[in-house]
């Protein structure tokens, strides 16, 4: 690791659609997507699964400093553990939550007010302690002075979606969730997004051969994802937003077929934590 600089991405959160704990996903894990990005002094949390819940016992645990969350969109999946993230809560603790991908007749802030009001959830969004909400157009960069680059770019899926690309002391991470490709197609404009990156996150929720059963659903699949990490130039690809009904057993035959397809190819787990420095 460079002397004085730091960049990697954990993983609290692997699943799409729904948490699924239980025996036959322990080993990959059952929460809903987050990642935990930091770069340096900067901690950037993408998402807000359920995997966000134990994220935030961890940072409430820590000094108190600000907290900043950007949803790759909406979607149930993506928002279900902001009403359980302790740190918002707490007075000393200021909590953003950025997002990009909606329409201009609506706000983050509607959207998480509306999760949590009654009679959906017994508290209203009111209670946070010092939340902040910011609303940005997918595409543009969002500023930052201390030497972090984040670039946004929309994704093809139901009710708008924002990658991410982060770059940092000549590194570069992309996070490509939720995405749907047309069969037989790569998505240039996603392989110009992720060019040259050092790490790929991907959506990888389905096979190849499952997708023809769910064209129009808003995901991809793994092999999709090793042909955009090919045409990207991409050092290492994630795949990420595992379908709940892939059990331990499946996600591994995954694991052993993308590696032997593109080596290196790595499957998220919950707790994994990959160094980019």
């Amino acid at each position: 690791m460079t002397v004085g600089k730091r960049f990697f991405i954990r993983f609290w959160g692997v699943r799409g659609s729904i948490p699924c704990p239980g025996p036959h996903t322990m080993r990959y894990g059952g929460n809903t997507s987050c990642m935990e990005v930091v770069c340096g002094d900067r901690r950037m949390i993408i998402d807000g699964g359920s995997g966000l819940r134990e994220l935030g016992l961890k940072i409430a645990a820590e000094p108190a400093g600000p907290v900043d969350v950007y949803f790759t969109h909406t979607h149930w999946d993506h928002i279900c553990g902001v009403p359980f993230f302790v740190p918002a809560y707490l007075p000393d603790r200021p909590v953003t939550f950025h997002a990009g991908h909606l329409d201009q007749d609506t706000s983050i802030r509607h959207v998480l007010c509306e999760q949590m009001m009654a009679p959906l959830f017994p508290v209203p969004l009111t209670i946070f302690q010092r939340a902040g909400y910011v609303d940005f157009r997918v595409g543009e960069p969002v500023r930052f002075t201390d030497g972090v680059e984040m670039n946004t770019a929309p994704l093809n899926h139901p009710n708008g979606c924002c990658g991410y690309r982060i770059d940092y002391a000549g590194k570069r991470l992309c996070v490509i969730t939720d995405v749907e490709h047309i069969a037989g197609e790569i998505d240039r404009d996603v392989v110009a997004f992720c060019r040259d990156a050092d790490v790929m996150v991907y959506d990888a929720m389905y096979t190849d051969e499952e997708y023809l059963r769910h064209i129009g659903w808003g995901h991809s699949t793994w092999q999709q994802a090793l042909r955009v990490a090919e045409a990207a130039n991409v050092a290492t690809t994630v795949l990420f937003h595992h379908d709940p009904c892939h059990d331990d057993d499946f996600m591994d035959g995954i694991a052993l077929e993308a590696d032997a397809v593109r080596p290196g190819t790595k499957v998220a787990i919950e707790g994994m934590v990959i160094d980019l420095l």
